[in-house]
């Protein structure tokens, strides 16, 4: 059944409308995902519905009862309410009084007659406007919600103010729920949260995301926002795809023939007083028509092509922690006796909850901070460059060209010169934005700025903290082939599964318990050796020994003697010193004069590279050796 129709709606903001006389239907308990790329006007169509804003002509036509509210991208303030007067928040005059009720009910003392008095008329008020049920539905959400009734909007992390969001919009009960990127803000056990309680959700949904996990999950039908027209798909993200690719060839296909059609008519008009004289009308006027066709057509945008420069070989052992331990608390670590070792080539994901401490272990394993106790070591060659969540990298006052190319015209991208905007433009950044102060970009403007000032470095290792917010999925496939296909080392905080999933080798879990796991694949892997985990626990209740010590990196299984314990203690600066060796032999390889000099001369430093290596394997060989 049909509950919402948009007929003929038109909105532009610009040269190009953004809804192109969109015609849409709704029905009853669909779950519709809303994509497009950055810019389409996804969250626009999502005002419009939700009558936040008015569109330039056309018209909504649904029956006077039903009700629609919105999820914004944007947090709910910090402000100095509660979460239960936050979430009262939109009810109109009862709210006000819910509230006030609320607070005096709380208050532990001063329960004499004016008090009284007070509660008396605000219940009668409160019930000659049927208020209760909506203080049971305040209520409810909150509980449902597990939200903290009592306190300030001014102390909850991003994560928590996005969950109140979510409670102001179902507060309403809405017969259609429109989300704008839930996922924002949330960690990955919010998410999941999330997934679950939109899944039996009863009512009409329409949302906006970029996680394809989710999408997949959710959604009964898929709807692309596309240069202003809208065209519906099934649910499945991979028929999408595949659709949406034939699509375009077939489009491709048509804009060649009709071109060629305009081609051959201006060259007729074009012919001359011979071709004037057996000229009609008629094929003047389809002309002019094929003209004005022309012109409003809207080509499709070029589709990101992220680029980085190949990294220099790094040493096998990238990072090494030994026993490390953190706290910005003495008397709470947030990581305690960690111990890791990241190897050349590994893709390495960190998940857990929010202030689990994530991006604290990050800046521990790249210096940013020293440890309480324990010791972080580097391979002397490694070339870090490091994505920043909070875009502190960005200088916001200067151009993205500046940040970039730091005032040069040119960048050197795969050993060969590239014009900075021309490298931009792969970014998806026209002329006009290169030239534009970074403060003016939108989210996910500047985290595709980020990623193109991050790939025009040279680095063997890339640090990235939450690289895909604000991304579209385009880009988020594009960003996720780089990696893939990448050569050198990466680190990861994301919240995105399905891109955890695809990219990881190995994931660091802080988990519940505060015990932090280091799991071999991707974020499903490290869920489903959860769940077995979980399924065990009445077996192992009271194997407390044997727990403890699991939980515990792994320690030396045999005791080594004097001998050995120096060795095992002096094996880490030498394979540092081999590594360095290596590199100032390879170094000296790259040399354009190099293979100029004696034949005798480069056979020798070729074996002594091949000895210098060899040593290397077999220092890796013993340490592994003594330390297991």
């Amino acid at each position: 059944m049909t509950i919402l129709t948009l007929k003929n709606i038109y909105f532009s903001v610009g040269v190009f409308p953004l809804l192109d006389y969109v015609n849409f239907d709704i029905e009853a308990k669909e779950r519709i995902a809303l994509i497009g790329r950055n810019g389409e006007g996804k969250s626009t169509l999502l005002k419009i519905l939700s009558q936040a804003i008015v569109p330039d002509s056309g018209e909504i036509q649904k029956p006077p009862y039903l009700r629609i509210s919105r999820l914004a991208q944007e947090l709910p303030p910090a402000e100095d309410i509660t979460v239960y007067e936050a979430v009262a928040q939109g009810l109109s005059e009862l709210s006000g009084l819910l509230v006030r009720y609320h607070q005096l009910i709380e208050q532990t003392e001063g329960h004499d007659d004016a008090w009284m008095n007070q509660v008396n008329e605000l219940q009668q008020r409160i019930e000659q406007m049927d208020g209760w049920q909506i203080q049971q539905r305040i209520d409810r959400v909150i509980h449902d919600l597990t939200l903290p009734a009592n306190t300030k909007m001014s102390a909850l992390s991003g994560g928590w103010r996005r969950r109140v969001a979510l409670a102001q919009a179902l507060v309403q009960e809405p017969d259609i729920l429109l989300l704008d990127e839930p996922t924002n803000h949330l960690d990955l056990t919010a998410i999941q949260w999330l997934e679950k309680m939109l899944l039996n959700y009863p009512k009409t949904l329409i949302f906006i995301t970029h996680d394809r996990a989710l999408l997949r999950k959710l959604a009964t039908r898929i709807v692309e926002l596309d240069r202003g027209k809208i065209t519906s798909y099934p649910p499945d993200y991979d028929t999408y795809l595949a659709r949406k690719e034939q699509a375009l060839i077939e489009e491709e296909r048509h804009n060649a023939l009709f071109d060629k059609k305009l081609s051959d008519e201006e060259q007729w008009i074009r012919q001359g007083i011979k071709a004037r004289r057996t000229r009609n009308e008629g094929r003047v006027r389809a002309l002019k028509a094929l003209r004005e066709e022309r012109a409003l057509r809207r080509t499709i945008k070029q589709k990101p092509k992220f680029e980085i420069n190949d990294p220099v070989t790094s040493g096998k052992m990238v990072i090494q922690a030994n026993d490390i331990s953190f706290g910005y608390d003495a008397n709470k670590p947030l990581i305690k006796d960690f111990s890791f070792n990241i190897q050349r080539g590994d893709k390495i994901a960190i998940v857990g909850q929010n202030g689990s401490g994530k991006t604290t272990l990050i800046k521990l394993l790249l210096g940013l901070l020293t440890p309480t106790h324990g010791v972080v070591k580097h391979s002397p060659t490694n070339q870090i460059a490091f994505f920043d969540q909070n875009r502190e990298h960005l200088e916001k006052e200067n151009t993205v060209m500046a940040n970039v190319a730091a005032g040069d015209d040119f960048i050197e991208i795969q050993g060969k010169k590239k014009h900075v905007i021309g490298y931009l433009g792969d970014f998806l950044f026209s002329p006009a934005k290169c030239r534009m102060q970074v403060k003016t970009l939108s989210g996910g403007e500047q985290n595709r700025l980020m990623l193109a000032k991050l790939f025009a470095k040279p680095a063997n290792v890339l640090v990235l903290d939450e690289p895909t917010n604000d991304l579209d999925i385009e880009s988020l496939d594009v960003l996720e082939n780089l990696l893939l296909n990448y050569q050198g080392t990466v680190i990861i905080i994301s919240h995105d599964r399905e891109f955890i999933d695809n990219i990881a080798t190995h994931c660091i879990a802080f988990e519940e318990s505060g015990k932090i796991s280091i799991n071999v694949g991707g974020y499903s892997d490290w869920l489903e050796r959860q769940r077995a985990t979980a399924e065990n626990k009445p077996k192992a209740k009271e194997k407390t020994t044997a727990k403890t010590q699991e939980t515990q990196p792994a320690k030396a299984s045999k005791k080594l003697n004097f001998k050995d314990q120096q060795e095992l203690k002096s094996l880490p600066q030498k394979i540092e010193q081999l590594e360095q060796q290596i590199q100032q032999v390879e170094n000296l390889m790259a040399q354009s004069n190099f293979y100029s000099k004696p034949k005798e001369e480069i056979q020798t430093i070729n074996s002594q590279l091949a000895q210098l290596k060899q040593e290397l394997d077999n220092a890796y060989e013993r340490w592994e050796s003594l330390e297991g």
